[in-house]
């Protein structure tokens, strides 16, 4: 795949430094979700069985160079030892005498994090000393953190290229999944993405119609298509200054043969609320007065027939406005669809993004699809076909 791997090094007795990403949700001091420190326990347990001195570098939040008390990593570091299930040390610094002290101290098979790094402004800003000085802490670097590769940091591009660098078992995985399916895809591959503006999603799907056979648009975005189109959305969300882009994405996935799916119906109501009285219309249909809020269901049938078609998956984004009863259903029922079509092994199935993972964690089928992605950024621009520096600097 154009990498290393932890297949690759002997790390007994070694220094390795760890890029992960610790950025997890808290409130105060309380670390409210573990999903990210839970998938990078493989790696860590790895090399800490294999006799390693691993320390731990990550970000947390945005200080911009600042020492902010309240996003220190000593917050996380209890979930930290909990999640891994042993003893991690922790040094006031990422740089430095404290943390090259602590370092010092490790036996082989410990584990030390150190200090967020965006309390110093060099990290952000790649400063070739500070990753120098980082470098100095280790004899090998990992990145597991794919979350962080769209950031060219110090940590996630620079320090890559003054150590043997490879892929932790999570970024290995990541890769894998979003390599593979997007650029080796079984065929038919199809994509669905949602969202509430094409502005936000533009470079994806001008990218994505290159690439897929099938591309379905749904959520906020859809109106816009259909606005385009000459269709009446009423109160909807609607970039109405963005009929021109979008008709020139229309042609674009035209001249390519990748087939555009939008609405055929839809659900409305007349204010955004749980529980708010609403009714299913034809899309041409949608009264003036009244916002669509999610796709109906002979959207569904038209999108489950084709996931059923498809033999891979890419999804970001959801149909609806999941957050709020009714307008999850469609949502719900797409995504159920395609976790009983990967585990028929018909399909292979990627997702990714915080609304996509809260979705799909909503319809209890996450874990039912292919790969899950929690990389948020990363992910989006790796839909958008740019290079990621924290990938880039891992290629061999």
């Amino acid at each position: 795949m154009g990498f290393d791997t932890l297949d690759d090094i002997e790390v007994e007795g070694r220094r390795v430094l760890v890029r992960v990403d610790l950025n997890v949700p808290r409130d105060g001091e309380h670390v409210r979700e573990t999903a990210r420190i839970e998938r990078i326990r493989g790696t860590i347990a790895e090399l800490a069985g294999r006799k390693a001195r691993v320390v731990l570098l990550s970000h947390f939040d945005r200080p911009k160079g600042r020492v902010v008390p309240e996003m220190s990593l000593r917050h996380v570091h209890a979930a930290l030892e909990q999640c891994l299930g042993r003893k991690v040390a922790f040094a006031a610094d990422c740089i430095g005498p404290a943390a090259e002290a602590a370092v010092a101290a490790l036996a082989p098979g410990e584990v030390l994090l150190l200090e967020n790094l965006r309390f110093h402004a060099a990290e952000e800003n790649n400063d070739p000393a500070f990753a120098a000085s980082l470098a100095a802490l280790g004899d090998i670097y990992v990145n597991d953190a794919f979350s962080a590769a769209h950031r060219a940091h110090a940590s996630t591009a620079e320090l890559a290229r003054l150590l043997p660098a490879v892929a932790g078992r999570l970024m290995e995985s990541e890769l894998r999944a979003v390599i593979g399916a997007l650029e080796h895809p079984e065929r038919p591959l199809m994509a669905l993405v949602g969202g509430a503006k094409v502005s936000t999603k533009l470079a994806v799907l001008t990218h994505l119609c290159r690439k897929v056979d099938r591309l379905v648009i749904g959520g906020g975005m859809a109106n816009t298509f259909l606005a385009a189109k000459g269709v009446d959305v009423g109160r909807s969300l609607c970039e109405h200054d963005l009929a021109d882009t979008a008709n020139a994405i229309l042609a674009r996935a035209a001249q390519t043969g990748c087939a555009i799916v939008l609405p055929i119906d839809a659900v409305v109501a007349r204010e955004f609320k749980a529980g708010a009285p609403s009714e299913t219309v034809p899309v041409d249909k949608v009264p003036s007065d009244a916002m669509i809020l999610d796709v109906g269901p002979a959207t569904v049938a038209k999108v489950n027939g084709w996931i059923s078609q498809a033999r891979t998956l890419v999804w970001n984004g959801p149909l609806g406005a999941f957050e709020i009863e009714p307008f999850d259903a469609a949502t719900i029922a797409a995504a159920r669809h395609a976790a009983a079509e990967t585990a028929r092994g018909k399909l292979v199935s990627v997702a990714g993004g915080g609304d996509t993972v809260a979705a799909l964690n909503k319809a209890g089928c996450a874990e039912k699809f292919s790969y899950i992605s929690t990389a948020g950024g990363a992910f989006l621009e790796w839909m958008e076909g740019k290079t990621l520096p924290g990938v880039a600097a891992l290629e061999t």
